[in-house]
């Protein structure tokens, strides 16, 4: 039981520490706000969603965000940056975990892919527009955007910022899921 719990903890950590570097590899997307930054750091938390539970992978997207804040800090001085990308992070792994955990097959993954991507994606319009752009903008003492201009950065920039995320990091996790199904299959046998 205890080897166990070691084992959990190791491969957490070490995914936390993937998913930081591949949070530093973050690029922008052309056409988009040059701030939203794509990176691919989700793949680990899903990867330890799938194998050892949700909180696993909340616990990667913690632990990378976390690290991030710490070694490379945020322009408002406060972690606002970070939390809105552990609350993106979460709210794209709990489906994909669930449907995932519920079905173990390629078919309950990509529903929950496609789930984690719609949800996150209407979540982060609603939370820009009620938290996060009026925290960026009372941070960085910059003049109050109104609601008409919020709205439209929401639909012209984060939505379709969070829909090309949530697909590529999709794309990018179902191949990566084919090469190592067979190792998944072994871990699931074997707990």
């Amino acid at each position: 039981m205890q080897k166990g719990k070691v084992y959990k903890m190791v491969a957490v950590s070490m995914l936390s520490s993937i998913a930081y570097v591949l949070q530093l590899l973050d690029f922008p997307f052309p056409g988009l706000p040059s701030f939203l930054q794509i990176d691919f750091s989700e793949v680990p938390a899903l990867l330890a969603a799938i194998v050892f539970g949700p909180l696993a992978g909340i616990g990667v997207e913690a632990i990378k965000n976390f690290l991030h804040y710490g070694m490379v800090g945020n322009l408002t001085g406060v972690p606002v940056g970070e939390l809105a990308n552990f609350i993106a992070g979460t709210i794209f792994i709990i489906p994909v975990s669930y449907f995932f955990r519920k079905y173990r097959t390629t078919k309950g993954l990509s529903a929950g892919l496609v789930s984690g991507t719609v949800l996150m994606t209407l979540a982060m319009g609603v939370l820009n527009y009620v938290l996060i752009l009026p925290a960026y903008t009372w941070f960085l003492n910059s003049p109050q955007m109104s609601g008409e201009a919020m709205m439209n950065l929401i639909l012209v920039g984060i939505a379709p910022f969070n829909v090309i995320k949530g697909l590529l990091i999709t794309l990018l996790f179902i191949v990566l899921y084919t090469r190592i199904q067979p190792w998944l299959n072994r871990q699931y046998q074997h707990s």
